[in-house]
């Protein structure tokens, strides 16, 4: 997997502010924590196959400095539906394919974040400190940026919840985008109107899961 490339220590020396009496302990817990979460080298469609047909994340398109995106719909998860190993190992599943897709010279990606229709029913601090904890640990430097849009006043007690788990350098890679006019033009900004979905006015027809690989029980 890309996620151990040979910058993969540069990567974890950077996130640990070049101090090398931590970074070489966090590259060794990532490598403890890999034979574990992930025996077999790698996450299967069918080990989080639950949360692949709810389809609230796509992995399509790039943004204008060519690092790979993700769209998350937050709105289509609900913690009464998942399992919170299963989606932990969604989570490792979602980062192995997004670094698989990255082009050479580049080491991050970017996400675009929909609060549309979120409110108390999709609020998951549990899965949400699991999936920061994931990701700052196990795949440092990763993250460029993330667009929250469409963000609701409802979801700012979940991101004072959420704050004091988030790291100085990752906080700084979060904007909340606000409003219709800013929302048009930062995302047309930064993406271009061939990766952007049809969603928000682009040309990018987003397929899941179930449009690309039908359950295997259904075979």
């Amino acid at each position: 997997m890309q996620e151990e490339d040979d910058f993969a220590p540069r990567r974890f020396l950077r996130a640990r502010d070049h101090n090398i009496d931590k970074a070489p302990a966090m590259l060794l817990k990532y490598l403890s924590w890999k034979r574990t979460a992930k025996p077999h080298g790698s996450i299967t469609d069918d080990e989080v196959h639950v949360e692949l047909v709810q389809e609230k994340l796509y992995m399509q398109g790039f943004d204008e400095k060519g690092r790979p995106l993700v769209y998350l719909f937050l709105a289509r998860h609900f913690p009464a539906k998942r399992d919170l190993d299963e989606f932990k190992r969604y989570v490792i599943y979602i980062l192995d394919n997004t670094c698989t897709r990255l082009r050479t010279g580049q080491e991050k990606f970017a996400v675009v974040g929909d609060l549309r229709g979120w409110g108390y029913a999709n609020c998951d601090i549990r899965a949400y400190v699991a999936a920061l904890d994931i990701m700052q640990s196990c795949y440092p430097e990763r993250l460029g940026r993330v667009l929250l849009i469409h963000v609701p006043y409802v979801i700012m007690a979940a991101w004072k919840m959420l704050y004091p788990f988030i790291d100085d350098k990752t906080k700084e890679k979060f904007v909340f985008v606000a409003g219709s006019w800013d929302l048009d033009a930062t995302l047309r900004d930064s993406i271009d109107e061939s990766q952007l979905p049809k969603e928000y006015e682009g040309r990018l027809e987003l397929r899941g899961y179930n449009d690309l690989s039908p359950p295997s029980s259904s075979n």
